[in-house]
């Protein structure tokens, strides 16, 4: 059996087989091995929460408080962020909060 790393749908990383299918204890996704197979196929297209894609210069909105690590910094829920920059890895995107540089997870943006 191939081990599954993360859930295609939240991007979580405590995946589980049950038997039948594959479950995400984070979103309670329920899939299995042939719909990861087609879902990798895509993985390059960088998508925020809503699966919107997301484009160099688009303008973001964040959905949760984030703490940033190793700062007391946090980011709270409903920042907008302007002209985000696209990063090689399609689950980030590189932008600017407060004068700092900062890499954010798509997963907690929406358009």
């Amino acid at each position: 059996m191939n081990e599954i790393t993360k859930c295609p749908k939240c991007g979580g990383e405590y995946v589980y087989f049950d038997g039948s299918l594959y479950v995400c204890p984070d979103c309670a996704y329920e899939f299995n091995e042939e719909s990861v197979s087609s879902a990798t196929a895509s993985d390059d297209i960088p998508r925020d929460s809503n699966g919107a894609e997301l484009f160099d210069g688009d303008a973001v909105t964040v959905i949760k408080d984030l703490k940033v690590k190793g700062s007391s910094m946090v980011i709270k829920r409903g920042t907008k962020v302007k002209s985000i920059r696209l990063t090689g890895n399609p689950e980030e995107v590189d932008c600017k909060i407060n004068g700092s540089g900062i890499v954010l997870k798509t997963c907690f943006l929406k358009k």
